[in-house]
């Protein structure tokens, strides 16, 4: 990929902006060759061309981040934040404004670990493998809570809201003090933090005065160097209840048990109940099966699922803690289930003593779920839509019945799941695809569009988004004439005068780039 440049700037002051940042990180740390700037695509993104990087600077230390901050507001540069990168199906490390420069922290990668209250101090470069082996090597009584890609940062994971299979598993809420390099380049510690040497920065959440920590989630205020993490303890014992649901409608009666579970504290995990897609698609390819374009007919669907032992919709539910309140919870959710159906629970039991399975329900890095992409063969890629809505059986039923139909109209297979919180779902939907397709890539951007109207159509809101389409997004969160988007770009300008960090991150745009909203 060929080097790019931002709006209004040339060559030539790139070149001289990239040379006074390497004073600071080092020549070899500004990566500003075509092979780097290929390396900073999102190659699973419709259009790779659309958020191409001019280059690259990877700081090792705050220090380093907060000069390249300076600089960056120097020479009039847009930055783009990332952590590692490995935010796949959402832009990866690619940026939102095309030319912009990536600010890669992946370098940073000190971890800091409190035994006795089960806390991280991280910095954004540590992935989930990284703290897993650490917490292993030193023989830490801690689980981690592990996505789906465990490829990518614990704290770049958190602070995009993403999710986990344990009872720690919304690691959003789990963030507990920051370290933050503002767009001026001045270094603030939220919380506790901001009295130096406070031994509770990551105990308490708030601290005096306002409470920041949510401020840099999901937002271009500021580039987190630091940030503390909660642990899960390693439980004295684990229940797996796995099921396989059989039909389509049984959507709606587990989600209405699973929500009252949740609500009264029976059920703490966030468990997900999937289609038969979200299994067969790391076990075997489309073209196995079936070589005609539109959606799978029912018939295929019939014989994959036999083939594999899955049903419609599959559930795992997981239970951490005291063995015998474990058993207890488990009997109680058996029970209400065999009211509902004649399939009978998968039962698994882990307790201390035992060795470790590989599975992120015991805190184990993975990265199998990204094989999806090889779906449809090609070039893979998948973006993913996922609106927030209430937690019943009827809306979730509703929800898929709309778009399924959705996936149906545009030839699209079915990937979807629903991830079930204590007063709320969300609708995961994968889209899938063979980028070299042409004809299916031309279907892509107008299904996704369908699935945002569809949506926004029952007020459900998007709670993350491609890099593509976050203005899309951000505009369906229209009261008051979008009075949230104006208080955000309010904000963005009296902490980043000259819009340098990660412009129109979360549609949030500087005044200097207001134009470029699409």
């Amino acid at each position: 990929m060929k080097q790019v440049l931002p709006p209004g700037m040339t060559a030539s002051q790139m070149d001289r902006a990239l040379k006074a940042m390497a004073r600071v990180v080092g020549d070899d740390w500004v990566l500003a060759t075509d092979l780097d700037r290929d390396t900073y695509l999102d190659h699973f993104a419709v259009d790779e061309a659309a958020h191409a990087a001019a280059a690259a600077v990877a700081p090792l230390t705050a220090e380093q981040v907060a000069e390249v901050v300076k600089l960056a507001n120097a020479h009039k540069l847009p930055l783009w934040p990332i952590s590692r990168g490995k935010n796949f199906g959402y832009g990866g490390a690619a940026p939102r404004l095309k030319g912009s420069v990536v600010l890669d922290l992946s370098r940073m990668k000190k971890i800091e670990f409190d035994t006795e209250n089960g806390t991280a101090l991280l910095e954004p470069g540590v992935g989930f493998y990284d703290l897993y082996d650490y917490i292993q090597q030193n023989k830490l009584p801690y689980w981690v809570s592990t996505p789906g890609n465990s490829w990518g940062s614990v704290i770049g994971n958190a602070l995009d809201r993403g999710v986990g299979y344990t009872t720690y598993g919304e690691n959003t809420s789990k963030l507990c003090g920051m370290e933050v390099v503002l767009p001026t380049g001045e270094l603030v510690r939220t919380g506790m933090g901001a009295m130096t040497g406070s031994p509770t920065w990551n105990l308490y959440k708030y601290g005096f005065g306002p409470a920041w920590d949510q401020m840099f989630v999901q937002s271009n205020y500021g580039v987190v160097t630091k940030a503390g993490m909660w642990l899960q303890p390693a439980p004295e014992s684990m229940i797996g209840l796995d099921m396989e649901l059989e039909n389509v409608g049984d959507l709606e009666w587990s989600v209405d048990l699973i929500s009252g579970f949740r609500r009264d504290g029976l059920l703490v995990q966030s468990p997900s109940i999937g289609s038969w897609l979200r299994g067969a698609a790391v076990l075997t390819s489309r073209k196995d099966w079936y070589d005609k374009p539109g959606a799978l007919p029912d018939d295929v669907i019939a014989a994959i699922r036999k083939r594999f032992g899955i049903g419609w919709w599959s559930i795992s539910l997981r239970f951490y803690g005291y063995e015998g309140v474990n058993e207890a919870a488990a009997a109680v959710v058996q029970a209400a289930f065999a009211k509902k159906s004649q399939q009978a629970f998968k039962v698994t039991r882990w307790k201390q003593g035992m060795p470790l399975e590989p599975t992120p329900f015991q805190g184990f890095p993975v990265t199998f779920p990204l094989a999806n992409a090889a779906w449809h063969g090609g070039r893979g890629g998948h973006i993913g839509y996922s609106p927030v809505l209430p937690s019943n059986g009827r809306a979730a039923m509703d929800q898929f019945r709309r778009t399924y139909n959705r996936y149906q109209e545009y030839g699209m297979d079915y990937h979807g799941s629903f991830s079930m919180s204590e007063r709320s779902i969300t609708n995961v939907n994968q889209v899938l695809f063979n980028k070299d397709d042409a004809e299916m890539m031309k279907r892509v951007n107008g299904f996704f569009r369908a699935l945002v109207s569809d949506a926004t159509e029952r007020r459900y809101g998007e709670y993350r988004t491609h890099i593509e389409y976050m203005d899309l997004v951000a505009g369906t969160y229209d009261f008051n004439n979008h009075a949230l988007r104006r208080a955000n770009e309010a904000v963005k300008d009296a902490l980043d005068p000259n819009g340098i960090l990660a412009p129109g991150k979360s549609g949030i745009w500087p005044k200097r780039y207001r134009n470029l909203r699409t």
